[in-house]
């Protein structure tokens, strides 16, 4: 449980950003970034920051949109998204200031710092694998697997757990391949686990549209964060 919950915020050159972060009061705890849905930051992503908190973790929501940008509908979301998923060069900036924002929380220990992301927030993790930045591992839950066009041939060091819906319609068999030739053409220490039956955002109690291939699906949300718990554990042993 989280003994210190707190509403922060960081900034570029640019703008401000939200985050919140989930203590569990241990000095010098590793640090886990929780990168937001397309929707953007929310109770959900603060959810998963506090059971990153039980599992004896600092979880730091972090926000590529800016403070205040949220979308509500499916078109305000893909209006927030789209323009980062098609300029990765600028995504990859937020995500780089976040990352720097992370290393300077007080009662945590810089040097073991990972990340988790769910549906864009799943690219946004991989992202920062691609672009080498110095975390000990990533995650991405139920993530968009398209890969980064401004960065030809990475080298990834951060390992890789990709939590998948096999039935994802964002993620199809051919990009899970694709995805798997990639990390392992980048030389990654990758793991992907795929859930049989199970659609995207399987992790949401919210997503309710079969007809866009969005379900919750409670039994495999326990078992993807069992699994990110073990990977996390191994990543700061």
């Amino acid at each position: 449980m989280a003994s210190r919950e707190e509403t922060l915020s960081y900034s570029d050159d640019t703008q401000a950003y939200e985050a919140f972060l989930a203590h569990p009061g241990d000095e010098n705890a590793p640090v886990v970034l929780v990168c937001h849905a397309w929707a953007g930051l929310s109770d959900y992503e603060r959810d998963a920051a506090r059971r990153v908190a039980d599992m004896g973790f600092a979880g730091l929501c972090v926000d590529v949109y800016g403070a205040g940008k949220r979308g509500s509908t499916v078109e305000e979301n893909q209006a927030l998204m789209n323009p980062l998923v098609g300029n990765r060069a600028e995504l990859q900036s937020r995500l780089n200031t976040a990352i720097e924002f992370a290393r300077t929380l007080p009662g945590t220990d810089p040097s073991r710092t990972a990340a988790i992301g769910f549906c864009f927030g799943g690219l946004c993790v991989l992202d920062m694998a691609r672009m080498g930045a110095d975390l000990k591992g990533v995650v991405s839950f139920h993530g968009i697997f398209r890969p980064a066009e401004n960065l030809k041939a990475p080298r990834i060091s951060a390992r890789v757990l990709a939590l998948h819906g096999w039935e994802d319609p964002m993620a199809t068999p051919d990009d899970v391949s694709a995805f798997a030739k990639e990390m392992t053409d980048a030389g990654a220490d990758w793991q992907l686990v795929a859930y049989g039956a199970t659609a995207h955002a399987f992790t949401n109690p919210e997503a309710n549209a079969q007809e866009l291939g969005l379900m919750y699906h409670p039994v495999n949300k326990e078992r993807s964060y069992r699994a990110a718990h073990a990977f996390l554990d191994e990543c700061f042993s």
